[in-house]
């Protein structure tokens, strides 16, 4: 966490964070910060085909993803990637899986896929890399987060 906080310091970005007991699922993520404004976001991180290619989707956390519908969409066979891809490329565990785990990403190899919905928000969450916090930050530092970090991202309605 402390790396992520940092992080976001370096960046001048503001942050909000609430401490919680581990929430292995957004639904009881949401329990721990139901008084405190902000979209409750959902962040996927998926594999293509033969795993070549990796995603990263962030999305309102009462949306389901249709991988079917996304495959034909972004043009690869999709599928939840595997505990050990996570580890390599986010070094995150599962059920914590968050924007802020790209900071862990040193090929930058990984595609970014936001719901075009999440734009209308002012405030959206992430775990710092654990499930015991959840952060709060504009919608606008989001994307300050992505391009700071290099990160190109593709807006898209799920």
């Amino acid at each position: 966490m402390k790396e992520v906080l940092d992080t976001l310091a370096q960046m001048k970005i503001n942050y909000k964070i609430v401490n919680h007991p581990p929430a292995t699922t957004t639904e009881l993520a949401d329990e721990y910060i139901k008084n405190h404004e902000g979209i409750r976001s959902k962040t996927l991180f998926l594999s293509g085909k033969k795993d070549r290619n990796f995603y990263l989707f962030i999305l309102d956390d009462q949306k389901k993803l249709d991988l079917k519908y996304i495959s034909e969409l972004i043009g690869d066979r999709l599928h939840f990637a595997s505990e050990k891809h996570l580890e390599e490329k986010l070094k995150l565990k599962p059920g914590s899986v968050s924007l802020f785990g790209l900071i862990n990403n040193k090929e930058k190899d990984i595609h970014i896929y936001i719901d075009k919905e999440l734009l209308k928000e002012k405030i959206i969450t992430f775990h710092p890399n654990n499930n015991t916090a959840t952060i709060f930050i504009s919608v606008k530092d989001m994307f300050t987060f992505l391009e700071n970090l290099n990160y190109k991202y593709q807006i898209i309605s799920f």
